[in-house]
C-alpha cells in the first residue's frame, strides 16, 4: 500500500433541497489513478469543485498529504499540490506556450519577469514527464493534443502532485489518446496521483487502478479496476443494465435531401479559422452520415451552414431541390432539426423555464402564438409536457430554469424540441415509449450529440437518432468520438483543415485509418479495409 495523499471524509453539499454530495468519503494513494464515474448530475463536478476550493462543503473535511485543506480557497488547493485540467482548455491562443504556463505565477509588483528561469523550469518539467514542448510556439498554431499537453504542463509547473483530468480524451484522435496514456503511465511511475473523470469505460478500465462510482450524490461502489467490467460499471452508474445501440445497416436509403457541391464559407465573425473549403456532401433520406474530425477543422462551419447561421460564399447548397436559405426559422419550417454542439450556450436559454425552451424554435408557429407575438401558454406548456414524457426529461419540472437540468436531461429536452414537431404532438405516448414519432423531420443536424453525457444518456440519444433514420430522416452526425461515429454512421467521412474527404461505407474504415485522416493523412495514404465495421 502506498501512502495516502488525499482523503475526503464525509463530504456533504446541499443546494436547497438537493443533496449534491451525500457523506462521500474517498482516499487517493501516491502513484495511483482513481477513476471517478457517474451519470450526469451524479455529483462528480460538485465534489471536484469542493476539492479545488470553488465550493465549500456543508459537512466533512479534506486532507492533502496529511494536512487539512482550507475550504473555499483555490489558492490553498494549488499550494497543496492539487492541479486540474478541464475538458475545455483555458489557454490564450495569441500567446506563447511559455506565456500561458507562466500566467498567474508571478506577482504583479515584480518589475521584471524571470522568463529565463521559467523557461528552464518548463523544459525540465517537460523532459521529466515526457511532454515535449516548444516554449515559444503560439498556442493557436498547436494541435489539440499539443494544447492538452500544455494544460498538463501548466499544472505540473505549479507543483501539482495530484492531477484531476476531466474527460481528457474527449477531443483527441486515437493516436493522441495513446500518447496521453503513455504520458499518464510515466507520470504515475514517478509518484504523481491522478483522478481520471471519463464516460469512456474502455479507457477507464485501461488506465485506472481503482474506480469510484457516484449515483444520486452518493458513493455507491468502489472496486479495483481489475475486478470489474464495463457492464458492471454501467450498472453501478445508472442502477440498471444499459443496452447500447447495435450497429445495423439502414433499411432503405431514399432520395437526396441535402446536397452540397464545392461549398466554401468565410471564417466566423470572431476571426476563427473554422471554415469550409470546397466541401461536397450528399445527405440521403433513411441514412446516417457521420463526420469525424478533431474540433476546429470546419465542423462548426458545416453545422452552421446547414442550420442557417452561416452563408456559403461559393458553391451550391440545396435542400430538397431548392437553395438552402440562410435563415434558421425558414429551415425549421422546411423540416431541418438541429442539435447544437454547445447545449448550454446555444441549445437553451438557461434562465428561461423548461417549457419556454421546449417551444423556443417554433414560437411563431400558429400552434404556439397568435399574430406571431402573443404566446399561447397553455398550448406551449402542453407540448413541453409531451416532450418531457416522450423523451424522458427529468428535472425540477416545466417551470424550473433550464440551467437546473443535468447535461443528459438538457440534451433530451433539445432532442425532443428538435424531433417532436407541433403537428406530431398527438402521437406522443407515455414516458415508457422510446419510439420516434411517425412523421420525422426531413434533415437532422446533430453536432456532438452525446458530448459529456453518461453512458445511459448516450445510449438514449443514439437510439433516438437511429429511430429517426429508420423513420426516413436524413441524419448528419458530427462527432469527435470515434466509437460514436462507427456505431451510428452508415457512411463515414473525415474533416480536416476545412476539407471533407469522401463519405465511404463505415465497413470500409478502420479506427487507425480514421485517426490518420483526422490528423491530416490523405485518403490515398490512409489504410482501408473491407468487411464488418469494428
Amino acid at each position: 500500500m502506498n501512502p495516502t495523499v488525499l482523503r475526503l471524509s464525509g463530504i456533504t453539499k446541499r443546494f436547497g433541497e438537493l443533496v449534491a454530495n451525500d457523506a462521500i468519503s474517498l482516499d487517493l494513494q501516491a502513484g495511483e489513478v482513481l477513476a471517478l464515474l457517474g451519470e450526469n448530475g451524479a455529483g462528480k463536478s460538485t465534489l471536484m469543485s469542493i476539492l479545488f476550493g470553488h465550493y465549500v462543503a456543508d459537512e466533512g473535511r479534506i486532507e492533502v498529504f496529511g494536512a487539512p485543506l482550507p475550504p473555499g480557497n483555490p489558492k490553498a488547493a494549488l499550494a497543496a499540490g492539487v492541479g486540474m485540467v478541464h475538458q475545455h482548455f483555458t489557454l490564450a491562443d495569441n500567446l506563447s506556450v511559455l506565456d500561458n504556463v507562466m500566467m498567474g505565477t508571478e506577482p504583479l509588483w515584480r518589475p521584471v519577469s524571470r522568463r529565463a528561469a521559467a523557461r528552464a523550469r518548463l523544459l525540465e518539467v517537460a523532459q521529466r514527464f515526457g511532454l515535449p514542448v516548444q516554449p515559444d510556439a503560439k498556442i493557436g498554431s498547436l494541435s489539440v493534443g499539443e494544447r492538452q499537453r500544455v494544460e498538463i504542463l501548466k499544472a505540473l509547473y505549479r507543483g501539482a502532485r495530484i492531477l484531476i483530468l476531466d474527460e481528457p480524451t474527449a477531443v483527441l484522435t486515437p493516436q493522441e489518446s495513446e500518447a496521453l496514456f503513455a504520458t499518464l503511465a510515466q507520470m504515475v511511475a514517478q509518484g504523481l496521483s491522478v483522478i481520471f473523470i471519463s464516460h469512456k469505460l474502455g479507457e477507464v478500465l485501461r488506465v485506472s487502478h481503482r474506480v469510484a462510482v457516484l449515483r444520486g450524490g452518493k458513493l455507491v461502489a468502489e472496486a479495483r479496476t481489475a475486478d470489474t467490467t464495463q457492464a458492471q460499471l454501467a450498472l453501478w452508474m445508472v442502477g440498471h443494465a444499459v443496452e447500447a445501440p447495435q450497429r445495423r445497416p439502414a433499411r432503405s436509403v431514399g432520395d437526396a435531401i441535402c446536397v452540397l457541391d464545392h461549398v466554401s464559407t468565410a471564417s466566423a465573425k470572431d476571426g476563427g479559422q473554422d471554415r469550409l473549403r470546397e466541401v461536397s456532401l450528399t445527405l440521403r433520406a433513411g441514412e446516417i452520415t457521420a463526420i469525424a474530425g478533431v474540433s476546429g477543422n470546419g465542423q462548426v462551419a458545416l453545422a452552421e451552414l446547414l442550420c442557417g447561421t452561416r452563408r456559403a460564399v461559393s458553391g451550391s447548397a440545396q435542400l430538397m431541390g431548392r437553395a438552402l436559405p440562410p435563415s434558421p426559422a425558414r429551415l425549421v419550417q422546411r423540416g431541418v432539426a438541429r442539435i447544437p454542439e454547445d447545449r448550454h450556450a446555444v441549445g437553451v436559454v438557461g434562465d428561461l423555464p423548461v417549457w419556454e425552451n421546449a417551444v423556443s424554435e417554433r414560437l411563431r408557429s400558429p400552434v404556439f402564438s397568435r399574430w406571431s407575438f402573443i404566446v399561447k401558454r397553455a398550448a406551449a406548456r402542453l407540448h413541453a409536457r409531451r416532450i418531457e414524457k416522450a423523451f424522458d426529461v427529468r428535472g425540477a419540472g416545466l417551470m424550473a430554469p433550464a440551467r437546473s437540468l443535468s447535461g443528459g436531461n438538457m440534451q433530451k429536452l433539445i432532442l425532443g424540441r428538435a424531433l417532436l414537431a407541433p403537428e406530431q404532438a398527438e402521437e406522443a405516448k407515455g414516458s415508457d415509449n422510446k419510439k420516434y414519432p411517425t412523421r420525422a423531420p426531413r434533415l437532422i443536424v446533430a453536432h456532438q450529440p452525446t458530448w459529456g453525457l453518461d453512458i445511459g444518456a448516450v445510449a438514449y440519444v443514439q437510439q433516438q437518432l437511429i429511430a429517426a433514420r429508420d423513420a426516413g430522416a436524413a441524419v448528419l452526425v458530427i462527432s469527435d468520438d470515434l466509437d460514436e461515429v462507427l456505431t451510428l454512421g452508415d457512411r463515414v467521412a473525415v474533416m480536416h483543415g476545412g476539407h471533407l474527404g469522401e463519405a465511404r461505407p463505415a465497413a470500409a474504415w478502420t479506427r487507425e485509418a480514421i485517426g490518420l485522416a483526422m490528423a491530416g493523412a490523405t485518403a490515398a495514404n490512409a489504410p482501408q479495409r473491407t468487411g464488418a465495421a469494428p
